[in-house]
Order: structure tokens, then sequence, then C-alpha cells
């Protein structure tokens, strides 16, 4: 027979039963402290708010109508006084623009638009997006589009 010292050590130490009877000394509430209700039974959900609707179910629209769309970086508009600035028969791209300081360099990343306000009176070749009425005065001022 083995002695009591040369035992294997317990480890792990044993699990508190819950719940089993007053004189367990973890009867009654069972260690949850002195609450007896909903929150000593379960856990609550964070968005619980006793029964009422909760916020997220209150206000409909702001779960997700018009909220997860993808913003993308709108291109700068140029209008068609901003291309006067060019002599007769220039091309315009986005080196051009940068060199007359019409936009900045950080703006090529986003891309430029050319839209149809105000008037143009040089024939200039634009070699940039163009909307569909500022290639009509484009091509009316003599320019081209490309």
């Amino acid at each position: 027979m083995k002695n009591l010292t040369e035992l294997t050590k317990i480890t792990e130490k044993r699990k508190k039963r819950l719940g089993r009877g007053l004189g367990s000394g973890a009867g009654a509430k069972s260690g949850r402290g002195t609450t007896r209700h909903q929150t000593a039974r379960t856990k609550m959900p964070l968005h619980f708010e006793g029964g009422q609707n909760r916020m997220v179910k209150r206000f409909p629209l702001l779960r997700g109508k018009g909220r997860n769309k993808p913003v993308g970086e709108k291109p700068v508009l140029l209008t068609l006084t901003h291309l006067n600035i060019f002599e007769k028969g220039a091309t315009v791209d986005m080196n051009a623009l940068i060199e007359k300081g019409i936009i900045e360099s950080a703006d090529t990343k986003r891309g430029v638009k050319v839209v149809a306000n105000g008037s143009i009176d040089t024939a200039i070749t634009v070699s940039l997006p163009v909307s569909q009425s500022a290639r009509v005065q484009i091509e009316k001022a003599g320019g081209k589009v490309q």
C-alpha cells in the first residue's frame, strides 16, 4: 500500500455544484448575487430594453436603406470657360491642365470631366471625358474630342 505522501496530486479543482438546496451553501440564488429575475437566469442581449421595441426596430430607415452604398470619389468638373485659356490647336489633357494651374496633381486620381457650362471660342483638341452637350459645343467651335 502507498503512503499518503506518494499519492498523485489533484490538479483540477472540483466544479462548484450550484442550486442543490439551501444546505449546500450554493442554493437559493446560486451565487448570482441578489438578483432573482430575468438576468439571474440567462444573459440578456445588449439591445434588449425590457420588452419595449429596441432602437434598431424603432428607426427602420437607419437600418440599411441607402446606408451601405459605396461612396466613390466624383471627378473634378471643368466648364467650357476654363478651356478658353488654351491657344488655338492646343491639346487639352491632364498634364496640360496641371501646367496651366486649373487642377492640382492630386486631382488626377479622381479624374476630370468637361461639362457644358459657359461657352468656348477656340478650336482645341480635348482628350478627356466630355459630356454630350460639351462635345457638341467644342465641335461647333472647330475643335475635336478624342
